[in-house]
């Protein structure tokens, strides 16, 4: 999985069509997220996972001036224990679950596939995460130009995704294809938004074979973006 993202040659042109950003269900999101789900979408191991890769990555907790976005943001947002900054803003779909994560100190509803830019400032925030859920953009170009503009120059983005979903929810690139083929669909992302570095991907799947899998892939914005 490291590998996938090493050297590659990129086309000129975004090569996915409209048809790769359907769902099996169009109906509104906006519904199908209306009730609040108390539950994690992977498992403890997983999860455990995911919590160590930010404890090494993560500017240290309490950091003045430090702020973090977790995008497609719910009631749990996997951070290490106890992990604080002064602004750390949940943008997710169900305020019921927001109102209940403890890492937020605010917290915006907003579906992404209805209006994907951020209501934020240009250069706002240190880091950006999002946990499996960037399979269900639907316009995810526009959710990743507008990620480049909100970080910091030289803020880290971090895309974390598994092989759980909402299957009927998720767009058709994705249930057709499999896990290497996600770290690529990221990383293009990534690429074709511009304004960021080379994204680079990292397997943290804790027992291959036996837990969920679980993947990341990230990218800087460059200074000058």
């Amino acid at each position: 999985m490291m590998q996938i993202l090493k050297n590659v040659e990129w086309p000129e042109q975004f090569p996915f069509k409209d048809e790769d950003f359907q769902r099996f269900d169009e109906s509104s999101d906006a519904l199908f997220y209306e009730a609040p789900r108390f539950v994690t979408h992977i498992d403890d191991p997983a999860i455990a996972a995911l919590t160590k890769y930010y404890s090494k990555v993560f500017p240290p907790s309490n950091t003045p001036g430090v702020s973090i976005l977790d995008m497609c943001s719910s009631w749990v947002s996997h951070f290490p224990p106890g992990y604080k900054q002064e602004r750390v803003v949940g943008l997710g779909m169900n305020e019921e679950e927001l109102k209940r994560n403890p890492v937020l100190t605010e917290y915006v509803v907003q579906d992404l596939n209805v209006n994907p830019k951020l209501p934020f400032e240009d250069n706002s925030f240190d880091v950006i995460t999002n946990v499996v859920s960037v399979d269900y953009l639907t316009k995810p170009l526009d959710v990743f130009k507008e990620m480049r503009r909100v970080l910091k120059p030289g803020g880290l983005a971090i895309m974390s995704f598994s092989n759980r979903c909402f299957w009927t929810k998720a767009i058709s690139i994705w249930t057709s294809t499999g896990d290497a083929d996600h770290v690529m669909i990221v990383g293009a992302y990534f690429h074709y938004a511009g304004g960021f570095e080379p994204p680079q991907a990292v397997d943290i799947s804790p027992n291959p074979g036996r837990s969920d899998p679980m993947y990341i892939v990230y990218s800087r914005k460059l200074p000058t973006a």
